[in-house]
C-alpha cells in the first residue's frame, strides 16, 4: 500500500486537513493506497492555481501548436507505460487487464485526437455591409472542472481534459473516490511536459466534499460532469448559482433492436460485448433488448448459453467478467433483482451473486436475462449499472420504436437489419445522442460526438463537438 498525493500548481501536496481514504481492489477487496481527502480548500487552492496559469503572459502566448506537440507526448507516454497503467487501472476499477488496456490506449488516442486540433480552432468571417469587416474567433473559456466517474477513470478524464487543453483552457479534475489512481499517474505524465504548471491539477476527495465545492466554486468557468441523474442534477443546481455552462453525461438504459432479417450471429457477438463490458457498469451498456417476436426465442436461448459460459474472475488474471465496484453497488443490484421478482420477471440466466471461494473478496455478479417484465416497469426503466439485460418482443417497427423511445433515457441504441431503407428510417426517429446499424460502439471512436438526449444530459464530448464546451464566441465588428 503506499501513500498518494495531489497534484497542483505542479506540486504534490497532501490535503489541507491531513486525512485521507483508501481506494481497495474491488476483485480481493486488498487496500491498493491512501489517498487525500481534499475538501473545500484544496479546490479553493487548485482552482487558484488554475487560475493563475490560465491568466499568465506564459500560457496565454503558448502556440497552439506547441500544445499539440506536448499532448503528442502525453499520449506516447501512456503507450510507453501501458501495460503498467492498464494494471494499475484494472487493479483500482476491477475491470478485466484486457479492457484496462484498451481505456489506456483510448486515453493515448484522445490526447492525440485533440493535439492535431490544437492549432486548427477557426473563426468565421461574416458579410455584414461595405465598410464593415465582421469576424468571429473562439477563444478559451477559463478554467474548467472536470468530474470524473469510477467506472471508466483514465479514458473519461482523458477525453474531456484533452479537448479543453488543446482549446487553451486550463483545468482542475476531481476523480471519483473509489478510483483515483490513473488519474494521479496522468499527472505523473503531464508534470513531466513543458505545460506551464498549473494547466493540469488533480484533487482526490468525496463527492459531497470536494466535488460539491468544485461545482460550487466561483472561479470555475465550465464544469464537465459525467455520473448519476440524480448527482447531475446537483451539479447544474451548483452551477446555476455563479451562472456557469455544463456538459453533463448522465447514462441511459440503452437498447439493442432487432429485426426478423438481422445476422443473429454478429448481433448475438455484440449484443453480449455491450452487457458485459465493465460488469455493465457502463453509461451506454445495452441494457435492453428489443426482438422481433418471430426470433425472440432462438436468440434468447443463444444469448443465454453464450452468457451462461461467460468466465468470472479477478481483474488482473483478466477473465471474460470482473466484479461490480463495491459492497454498495453490489447491494443495488441485489435490490433490482428482488424488485424485478416482484414484477414477475422470468430469469434465463444469472440473476445472483457468483459464489466460489477463490472469488469471495469481490462482489462477482452473473451475467443476467430478465424477461416477462413490462416495459414501463421499474426494473426495466431504470438504469442498474450491472451485467443485467432486459428482454422484450415486438411486432411491428412502430412498436419498436415505441419501446426504444419510451424511457427517460436517450444515450446509445443499436439497430440490427439487412434492410437499409428501414435502418435508416427507425435511426431517424429514436431519440438517442448514437445510432449504431448493425454495431454496437463502432470500437468506441474517439471521433464520434458522445452525448444523450432527455435524462441522458446535454453537450457532446468526443470528437470535433467536444471543443465547443471549452471555447467562447467572440464577434469583433471592424469599420474601415
Amino acid at each position: 500500500m503506499s501513500k498518494k498525493k495531489m497534484y497542483m500548481a505542479g506540486e504534490w501536496k497532501d490535503s489541507a486537513s491531513q486525512e485521507c481514504f483508501e481506494t481497495k481492489d474491488p476483485s480481493t477487496g486488498a487496500i491498493l493506497a491512501q489517498v487525500p481527502r481534499g475538501k473545500a480548500e484544496d479546490i479553493d487552492r487548485a482552482v487558484a492555481a488554475a487560475r493563475t496559469c490560465f491568466e499568465s503572459e506564459e500560457w496565454q502566448q503558448f502556440h497552439p501548436a506547441e500544445r499539440g506537440r506536448i499532448m503528442h507526448k502525453i499520449a506516447a507516454a501512456l503507450r510507453e507505460d501501458l501495460e503498467a497503467i492498464a494494471l494499475l487501472e484494472t487493479r483500482d476499477t476491477g475491470k478485466p487487464l484486457a479492457q484496462g488496456r484498451k481505456d489506456v490506449e483510448a486515453a493515448a488516442q484522445y490526447f492525440e485526437y485533440y493535439a492535431g486540433m490544437a492549432d486548427k480552432i477557426f473563426g468565421e468571417t461574416i458579410p455584414v455591409q461595405p465598410g464593415i469587416l465582421d469576424y468571429t474567433v473562439r477563444e478559451p473559456i477559463g478554467v474548467t472542472a472536470h468530474i470524473v466517474p469510477w467506472n471508466y477513470p483514465l479514458q473519461i478524464i482523458a477525453r474531456s481534459a484533452a479537448a479543453a487543453i488543446a482549446t487553451g483552457n486550463t483545468v482542475v479534475a476531481k476523480p471519483a473516490e473509489d478510483t483515483p489512481l490513473t488519474a494521479l499517474r496522468l499527472a505523473e505524465i503531464i508534470d513531466q511536459t513543458e505545460l506551464p504548471k498549473g494547466v493540469f491539477n488533480v484533487v482526490t476527495g468525496y463527492g459531497f466534499e470536494a466535488g460539491a465545492a468544485l461545482c460550487e466554486h466561483p472561479d470555475i468557468d465550465h464544469i464537465t460532469f459525467t455520473g448519476s441523474v440524480q448527482t447531475g442534477s446537483a451539479v447544474m443546481a451548483a452551477a446555476a448559482k455563479n451562472v456557469k455552462p455544463v456538459t453533463l453525461e448522465l447514462g441511459g438504459k440503452s437498447p439493442n433492436i432487432l429485426f426478423e432479417d438481422c445476422d443473429q450471429a454478429e448481433a448475438l457477438d455484440w449484443v453480449m460485448r455491450s452487457i458485459i463490458q465493465n460488469a455493465g457498469q457502463t453509461c451506454s451498456a445495452g441494457s435492453r433488448l428489443l426482438i422481433h417476436r418471430s426470433i425472440k426465442e432462438e436468440f434468447l436461448k443463444k444469448l443465454s448459453e453464450r452468457l451462461s459460459a461467460v468466465r468470472l474472475g479477478k481483474g488482473e488474471d483478466d477473465f471474460d467478467l470482473g466484479p461490480v465496484l463495491n459492497e454498495k453497488q453490489y447491494e443495488r443490484i441485489e435490490s433490482f433483482m428482488e424488485t424485478a421478482r416482484g414484477e414477475g420477471a422470468k430469469f434465463l440466466c444469472g440473476g445472483k451473486r457468483e459464489e466460489r471461494e477463490e472469488l469471495s473478496g469481490g462482489y462477482f455478479f452473473q451475467p443476467t436475462i430478465i424477461e416477462g417484465l413490462s416495459p414501463k416497469s421499474y426494473v426495466a426503466q431504470e438504469e442498474i449499472f450491472a451485467p443485467v439485460v432486459a428482454a422484450f418482443a415486438f411486432e411491428t417497427e412502430e412498436e419498436a420504436i415505441r419501446l426504444a423511445n419510451g424511457t427517460d433515457y436517450g444515450l446509445v441504441a443499436g439497430v440490427w437489419t439487412s434492410d437499409g431503407a428501414r435502418a435508416h428510417r427507425v435511426a431517424s426517429k429514436i431519440r438517442a445522442g448514437q445510432v449504431f446499424i448493425n454495431n454496437y460502439g463502432a470500437g468506441g471512436g474517439v471521433q464520434m460526438p458522445f452525448g444523450g438526449y432527455k435524462k441522458s444530459g446535454f453537450g457532446r464530448e468526443k470528437g470535433l463537438e467536444a471543443l465547443r464546451n471549452y471555447t467562447v464566441l467572440k464577434n469583433v465588428a471592424l469599420k474601415y
